[in-house]
């Protein structure tokens, strides 16, 4: 299966349990991107004890997930890419959504 997951906010349960669905439809061998845009691609920034964020997302990048973050809502906030998502831009957000089997969004 191909999952795409957006993610749009930066609330820190939200985007864990929206990680550790990644996580695991990976571990069953599935193709998972992560489209982050809004609030979304403030994902590496999110402080939380209870939920490592950061940590969970270099996890699923790491196991063959991919995370794009919109340039859009970057360049909104004067934020950059990073090595854990690329910037992306809305063809390869259509392109994502077009070739999905489920799409989730958080």
């Amino acid at each position: 299966m191909k999952l795409v997951i957006v993610i749009t906010r930066n609330d820190a349960e939200a985007a864990y349990n929206a990680l550790r669905l990644a996580m695991y439809s990976l571990q069953q061998g599935d193709k998972v991107s992560i489209f982050l845009s809004g609030e979304g691609v403030k994902i590496e920034q999110i402080q939380d004890p209870r939920f490592d964020v950061a940590e969970l997302a270099e996890q699923v990048l790491a196991a063959g997930g991919k995370l794009h973050a919109c340039s859009s809502s970057l360049k909104l906030r004067q934020a950059e890419s990073s090595p854990v998502c690329t910037q992306s831009g809305l063809t390869d957000y259509y392109e994502l959504i077009k070739d999905c089997d489920k799409l989730m969004t958080v």
